[in-house]
């Protein structure tokens, strides 16, 4: 467990730290740059990734950025614009040495939503879902006949505490670039704590509430570590899977809601 905690904090360093310099000739097509869910507060972006380079997408919004890797595998992801409503800059970056990375593409959007929590429905790059996949029909069994937000919630926080248990071998074996696969974790019933906080954060979002996956530190556990903000009667609220499945398996019981004071937030996804 300790050394995803180390992963997730350097992570986050690497995230906070890239170096960027400019080319002299960025390119100035834009078909790179996926903009009809912008209306969902996402942008997606369409990149042929060099299998020799490491390429990340930089979101930039007044003096704040997010920054995600973007692979060979998956070249084409979808990110949120999460900073709320104004001018976005959106830049494909290519790493030249150690930190350092040169923006080989780069294009501004403008977001304005009359609800900017609607990119906490969508899916992007760590919270990705269609309604197909099998944790987002198991969300449809957990709340069939259920008519209120806060039900839904319930039943599938019950679900995800009491089945889902934590992956130590995972948590020991993580690389810096891991990303959360919702089907998977549903299928071993296992996860690190960015898993289970992406498959609630699924779940919740496929049944048309508003999640947010949250990075940042907790009193809770020692060190760096993820979990969840649910929109409950227009009030933001903290929802804490991972810890409360190790409550539950301890046999204590927990609140389903967490004490805003005992969580700092770094990135809000």
């Amino acid at each position: 467990m300790k050394k995803f905690y180390m992963m997730l904090v350097t992570l986050f360093v690497l995230v906070t730290t890239v170096q960027v310099g400019t080319v002299q000739a960025a390119e100035a097509d834009t078909s790179w740059l996926k903009v009809g869910q912008l209306d969902q507060g996402v942008v997606g972006v369409s990149y042929n990734v060099p299998k020799d380079k490491k390429i990340k997408v930089m979101i930039t919004k007044d003096s704040t950025s997010y920054t995600y890797n973007l692979y060979a595998s998956k070249p084409s992801e979808t990110f949120p614009l999460q900073q709320g409503n104004g001018t976005y800059k959106v830049s494909v970056l290519e790493n030249t040495t150690g930190n350092k990375y040169k923006v080989v593409s780069s294009d501004t959007v403008d977001l304005n939503l009359s609800d900017t929590n609607a990119v906490y429905l969508s899916s992007v790059q760590n919270v990705k879902w269609n309604s197909t996949d099998k944790a987002v029909l198991k969300a449809a069994q957990l709340t069939q006949g259920l008519t209120t937000d806060e039900a839904k919630v319930k039943a599938i926080y019950d679900y995800v505490v009491a089945n889902v248990k934590y992956d130590y071998t995972l948590a020991a074996n993580v690389s810096t670039d891991y990303i959360p696969n919702n089907d998977n974790t549903l299928a071993t019933l296992k996860g690190i704590c960015y898993d289970y906080a992406s498959l609630f954060a699924t779940m919740l979002r496929s049944e048309g509430i508003p999640t947010k996956l949250v990075m940042g530190n907790t009193s809770y556990v020692s060190s760096y570590h993820a979990w969840n903000e649910v929109l409950l009667n227009g009030k933001w609220v903290i929802i804490d899977t991972t810890v409360d499945a190790g409550l539950a398996k301890n046999s204590k019981t927990s609140d389903l809601v967490k004490v805003a004071s005992k969580y700092t937030a770094a990135k809000f996804y």
